[in-house]
Parts: C-alpha cells; sequence; structure tokens
C-alpha cells in the first residue's frame, strides 16, 4: 500500500542550513527554481531528514528523487513570480507530500 507523506514531517527544511543532506535552488529561472545541488549556498532551501526520516528513506535517494521532481517541473509549477524571475518557498518544500509504500501490507 502506498501513502502519502508531507516533507516537513520526515525532514527540517529551511534555508541557511550548512549541515542540510542537499539544497534546493530557491530563486531563479523557471528551469532553475527547485533544481537539486550539493553547492552550500545561504540562499538555497536546506533538507535534511530527521530521526523519523532516517527510517523511511536515504538522503542520497531523496536527491535524485529531487532531481526527477524537478525534471518534471513539480517546483516550477509551486513557484511564485512574475517574468524569469521565480522564487520557491521554504514552506511549499514543507508542505509537498511525496509517496511511501508500506512494506508491510
Amino acid at each position: 500500500m502506498v501513502f502519502y507523506i508531507q516533507l516537513k514531517q520526515i525532514m527540517e527544511i529551511r534555508t541557511n542550513f550548512e549541515d542540510a543532506d542537499f539544497w534546493l535552488v530557491r530563486k531563479g529561472s523557471e528551469n532553475m527554481v527547485g533544481k537539486p545541488t550539493k553547492e552550500f549556498s545561504m540562499e538555497h532551501i536546506g533538507p535534511k531528514l530527521n530521526n523519523a526520516g532516517q527510517s523511511i528513506a536515504d538522503p542520497q535517494f531523496l536527491y535524485y528523487y529531487f532531481m526527477f521532481l524537478h525534471g518534471q517541473g513539480i517546483w516550477s509549477k509551486l513557484s511564485k513570480g512574475m517574468g524569469r524571475l521565480r522564487h520557491l518557498s521554504v514552506s511549499d518544500v514543507k508542505s509537498f507530500s511525496m509517496p511511501i509504500e508500506d512494506k508491510d501490507d
């Protein structure tokens, strides 16, 4: 069985987060906003698995999952702004729900 969980339930998510597992570009063009990166910037959104999240997922898997979401245009659709400059809010990332497979079912 598959259920959905909000990222804020399994991750700490904030900007200026040097210890994050990876980072998402917060501001930029429609093609750049939400793009995962391994390079820290104070402006990027940094997600890090909490204790509950570590029992569900691996940070490396999530990095590639977020790359998939970026490639599908998910973050671009959630971003705000007019014209060429877009921005993604921390609350948009926190409230995003991802599917989790319950292996006990």
